[in-house]
């Protein structure tokens, strides 16, 4: 799978991106890190910091999420 979107429970931003991902037809995987908390390491690692939605495209890493686009 070529996009991994990492979220948590009850974050807005992080519905928004699921909800554009989905309406544009793009195939993802989502890693609520709510339910997942081991991987909370993976998003320090890309990202230096725990800030989501975290975008994970290919070699692309997007945080946050500011709509449309």
């Amino acid at each position: 799978m070529a996009v991994r979107v990492y979220t948590k429970e009850g974050c807005p931003y992080c519905a928004q991106a699921l909800k554009m991902l989905d309406e544009r037809g793009v195939e993802f995987e989502e890693i609520n890190l709510t339910r997942e908390q081991d991987r909370i390491g993976e998003i320090v690692s890309l990202t230096g910091g725990r800030k989501v939605p975290v975008i994970v495209e290919d070699n692309h890493v997007e945080v946050g999420f500011q709509g449309g686009g």
